[in-house]
């Protein structure tokens, strides 16, 4: 049964508006994550391990708030109960949180360059991961794109004699959780409280277990600076883009999502470089240009006789 040309319009207005939401949540998400490491820069005294344990307890005491006066708890508790549901999540916030650590294990040891390759190899993970989970598809030009992307990463893995693992474990575990989520069967914020309290037991045992050693903040007398960043810089800086991210993943196609993504690790880019001072080597000049010229190729609109150049079935 076809629905009136009334009520197609309204639910094209309706359809329309949600892609809007969501690439505006999307938007913000990256241009935030762009400049976290400035954040994360400024905890380099605490080891990456208790700066994500602080970024657990202090998110989920501030999303856990959130979720109370917007009614979620019911949506939550009913996620938690139910094996099924909860076990998408477990494998989100593992994702999660293994990027979480790579990602503050770079910019805290002055590898933040690795992070932006990352960042930018994502993009084309995603692609690859949006063709195996929700067939997408995309065209010659695009897999010609994938092929210059490997040759980059295949030319650092040569100069270094080692396998990039910064990068590659940054791209490979945020695909991963941007295809959880978007299976995820719950609203954004409401997923992102399950997940911050599943990891919440992990952290605050890691935290009981660090003091009783004898180490970590609690054992930093003055260092109210620091207390402070995590307790206020936390929610800003982590939690809300988390958010946002989740938003625009459940609203745009996956592709989309990853495309968008090139604003966040550029952020980092210039950030490591002109800020931070990290050396830019000739191998790092060769591969993040294959990578920049793969997602040229990738991203160049195709000729409207050509068709979508990626889309879901």
């Amino acid at each position: 049964m076809s629905l009136s040309p009334a009520a197609a319009s309204v639910d094209e207005a309706a359809r329309q508006q949600r892609v809007r939401r969501g690439f505006l949540a999307a938007l913000s998400a990256y241009l935030i994550w762009g400049v976290a490491p400035l954040f994360f820069h400024a905890l380099s005294d605490l080891s990456p391990l208790e700066i994500i344990a602080h970024r657990v307890v202090w998110g989920a005491i501030s999303v856990s708030v959130v979720v109370a006066f917007t009614g979620g708890w019911v949506e939550t508790l009913a996620i938690l109960r139910a094996p099924r549901k909860a076990l998408l999540f477990v494998g989100s916030a593992a994702a999660v949180s293994i990027n979480w650590l790579i990602f503050v294990h770079a910019t805290t040891t002055g590898r933040g360059l690795d992070a932006s390759l990352g960042y930018y190899i994502f993009p084309l993970v995603s692609v690859l991961l949006a063709a195996l989970f929700f067939q997408e598809r995309f065209s010659r030009r695009q897999s010609l794109a994938l092929g210059v992307v490997s040759c980059g990463v295949l030319i650092m893995i040569i100069a270094r004699g080692t396998l990039p693992w910064i990068p590659l474990g940054l791209a490979l575990t945020f695909g991963l959780y941007g295809v959880l989520r978007k299976m995820a069967p719950a609203e954004s914020l409401v997923g992102l409280l399950v997940e911050t309290l599943i990891l919440l037991p992990f952290s605050l045992g890691f935290l009981a277990w660090q003091a009783w050693q004898g180490g970590g903040l609690l054992h930093m007398p003055g260092r109210i600076d620091l207390w402070a960043l995590l307790i206020i810089g936390t929610p800003l800086w982590t939690g809300l883009p988390l958010f946002l991210f989740a938003v625009g993943a459940r609203r745009l196609p996956l592709s989309t999502v990853g495309l968008m993504q090139y604003i966040n690790p550029t952020s980092q880019f210039f950030l490591a470089t002109l800020v931070f001072h990290e050396t830019f080597t000739v191998a790092h000049a060769v591969t993040f240009g294959l990578i920049w010229l793969g997602l040229a190729l990738y991203s160049w609109p195709q000729s409207p006789s050509s068709g979508s150049s990626l889309k879901s079935s």
